[in-house]
């Protein structure tokens, strides 16, 4: 993830494989989703992982609803 001078550090370089892996180790998924997600939505790391998160995210609705079914409470 460390870039050269003039390069941002909150943009990924798909294209460079240490900052793929660094940034993959860093949101926990696999370098390949990060190389999907840039092309989906771009080099903002921001981006990047608003696009994978909202693929495995839940609501809070969806987080109450799993607290009640397992408590028994409503």
């Amino acid at each position: 993830m460390q870039k050269q001078t003039g390069q941002e550090p909150d943009r990924i370089d798909a294209d460079d494989t240490n900052d793929t892996a660094a940034w993959a180790k860093k949101l926990d998924v696999t370098p390949e989703q990060i190389k999907e997600a840039v092309t989906a939505v771009g080099d903002k790391a921001a981006d990047v992982e608003l696009h994978l998160k909202g693929t495995r995210s839940t609501t809070n609705a969806e987080r109450v609803d799993e607290v009640t079914s397992a408590t028994g409470k409503a």
